[in-house]
């Protein structure tokens, strides 16, 4: 939407839960097939390490590559419609991934899910920041990237307690019920004026792509060249993306240093927590033979105090500013990720006192980043400013991934569980640092 037309119809309750509801999908069911990775491997006879990727980097990398232009598409035909589009999509995939009992088609259905999420989630931000009145849209984006952050958190509890029961084909069935009940709480959200659809930067669109994942894929395999080819290539496409008619991504948004420094630091958070959401349990299946119930049950450390973060984040705000509690939850962090590094592993239970503080700073700290990014852009630019956001949380994600790929291979599994959580302490560290640069502003 582009704010007009739509700025005095004021988003209902009704719409605003299925806006939660779409976004909760797309980082649930990026965490909730961590646990059952050893299982899946199994029964598909494939090494779990080559099945992570298959499934996990591979949904993360497209919606690496669709959330801008996923989000420039809402700005176009209305982000109503586009969030529909994503919702139909999504539903494909989970269908899809119900019934395949192979890699393939899984990669086709978690490929499918990706793309549908890679159109909702800057769709229901962008929603926000063109509906929502002025003086609630901070409460409104802190409130959604804490509904994200939580629902990446129960992802592992949540697919523990699923593949327990049902098996690990109902990870995928179990999203038909949300995403239909979102679709008919959502409907009427798409009766925007009728609008011709936006021009694509097709030639853009293929740099980001091709860069991203050369990036990527160079970075979990140790091809450093092509790692390098593919920083070359996104560097070509930022460099394109200033005389482009149609950008894919605008890159006067980085100029703007809130906006930047919020995407930034939530990018270098999710890489640390997706990383241990998804190396975890592999280290404690190999080490303590643990099963995807087991996995599930020792991440609820790190998932009650994400949701006591992020519930408690807006009241930490009030009293510190957005930069303050984003201070404040990145040091929380690093120190929970530093007792992770330090602490010999003997066993599930020794990984509460680190994944407790670790949990509570990254709730506490993401929807203050998150508020402050998106409250920093235009209306005009919504769309695509959520895109960037998105995608940054989901190359973070795929990075963090790519970490464990690359540092837990043969050798002492404990062993390895100490350089990964070394390394994340350090990206951290960079989390806090960043956290410096977000512009003073007086307390409410």
């Amino acid at each position: 939407m582009d704010g007009s037309s739509t700025a005095t119809a004021p988003l209902t309750t009704r719409e605003l839960i299925a806006l939660a509801l779409s976004i909760a999908l797309v980082p649930l069911n990026s965490t909730m097939l961590a646990v059952a990775m050893p299982q899946i491997a199994h029964d598909l006879t494939v090494k779990p390490e080559v099945l992570t990727q298959a499934l996990v980097a591979s949904y993360l990398l497209v919606g690496i590559v669709l959330q801008s232009p996923g989000g420039k598409l809402g700005d176009g035909i209305g982000h109503g419609r586009a969030l529909g589009l994503g919702q139909v999509v999504f539903a494909v995939g989970a269908i899809i991934g119900f019934v395949g009992r192979a890699v393939l088609p899984l990669e086709l259905a978690r490929g499918l899910m990706a793309a549908g999420g890679a159109v909702m989630v800057p769709s229901a931000f962008a929603l926000v920041r063109s509906r929502a009145p002025a003086n609630a849209q901070a409460k409104a984006f802190g409130a959604f990237g804490a509904v994200m952050g939580i629902a990446a958190a129960i992802g592992p509890l949540v697919g523990g307690e699923i593949v327990a029961r049902l098996g690990w084909p109902a990870l995928f069935a179990v999203n038909a019920p949300p995403v239909l009940i979102a679709a008919f709480l959502s409907r009427g959200q798409g009766t925007e004026s009728k609008r011709a659809m936006p021009k694509f930067d097709l030639l853009g669109s293929a740099l980001l792509g091709v860069g991203l994942s050369l990036l990527v894929i160079g970075l979990r395999s140790r091809g450093f060249v092509m790692a390098l080819v593919g920083a070359l290539v996104v560097a070509l496409f930022f460099a394109w993306e200033r005389r482009a008619k149609d950008p894919v991504i605008d890159p006067s948004l980085f100029k703007n240093r809130a906006f930047a420094t919020g995407v930034l630091v939530v990018g270098l958070q999710n890489l640390a927590m997706y990383a241990l959401i998804f190396e975890l349990p592999l280290v404690l299946s190999r080490a303590f033979d643990a099963g995807a119930k087991t996995n599930g049950r020792t991440l609820l450390a790190l998932t009650l105090a994400m949701v006591f973060g992020s519930v408690t984040s807006s009241r930490v705000v009030s009293r510190l500013t957005e930069r303050g509690a984003a201070m404040l939850g990145s040091s929380m962090g690093l120190t929970g990720m530093i007792v992770l590094a330090a602490r010999p592993l003997h066993g599930p239970g020794d990984l509460f006192w680190g994944l407790m503080p670790l949990g509570l700073g990254i709730g506490l700290s993401t929807p203050a980043l998150q508020a402050t990014a998106m409250a920093a852009v235009e209306k005009s630019k919504s769309g695509m400013a959520a895109g960037v956001s998105s995608t940054a949380r989901y190359l973070g994600g795929v990075i963090g991934v790519g970490i464990v790929s690359s540092l837990l291979g043969a050798g002492d599994v404990l062993v390895a569980h100490q350089r990964v959580t070394f390394t994340l302490a350090l990206v951290l560290a960079g989390a806090v640092l960043t956290t410096a640069l977000l512009p003073r502003r007086e307390k409410a």
